[in-house]
């Protein structure tokens, strides 16, 4: 009986959660770019592998932008979208690099298949990393920009639709 109370416990815990976290997420009371600015920021972040919540996080600070739809961004980005972004940053370095995006996906396979110190000095990591870096790069920047013009279309009208209700 005590483990059925204490699974109703941490659920009821874990719906509140959620309730608050949305709550302070769309009822945000900041202007509509500041908003969209940090969500797309964190969309950006999110994106490059082993960046994400807290350098969103930080940056928001710095460039004073919504740091709760910054990290909302990173978050909801955040390690699954680098991995289903792979094989395209892949094509999109490879492709500003002029080199054969196959040779650097079977040098990828290569480092993850058999991880050690030999196969890692056999490869260029400069000629791996610098193209996945670039598509990783230019894939964020396209997410957190079309992100930025999503959110701003639909905090703007939110706020219209509120300014309208309001003067009725």
């Amino acid at each position: 009986m005590s483990e059925f109370r204490d699974q109703n416990d941490f659920s009821r815990k874990f719906k509140n959660y959620i309730k608050v976290f949305y709550d302070k997420l769309v009822k945000i009371n900041d202007s509509p770019h500041r908003i969209a600015f940090g969500f797309a920021l964190g969309v950006f972040l999110g994106i490059l592998p082993g960046v994400g919540p807290v350098a969103s996080l930080a940056l928001a600070f710095v460039f004073k932008v919504n740091s709760v739809a910054a990290l909302t961004g990173s978050l909801l980005t955040n390690t699954w979208l680098s991995v289903v972004t792979f094989l395209a940053s892949i094509k999109i370095g490879s492709a500003i690099f002029g080199v054969q995006w196959q040779d650097i996906y079977d040098q990828c396979k290569t480092i993850f298949s058999n991880f050690n110190l030999k196969n890692l000095s056999n490869i260029s990591i400069l000629g791996i990393l610098l193209p996945l870096i670039v598509g990783y790069a230019i894939i964020a920047l396209v997410a957190g920009f079309v992100a930025y013009l999503i959110l701003m279309i639909i905090l703007t009208q939110k706020k219209i639709t509120k300014r309208d209700n309001h003067a009725k």
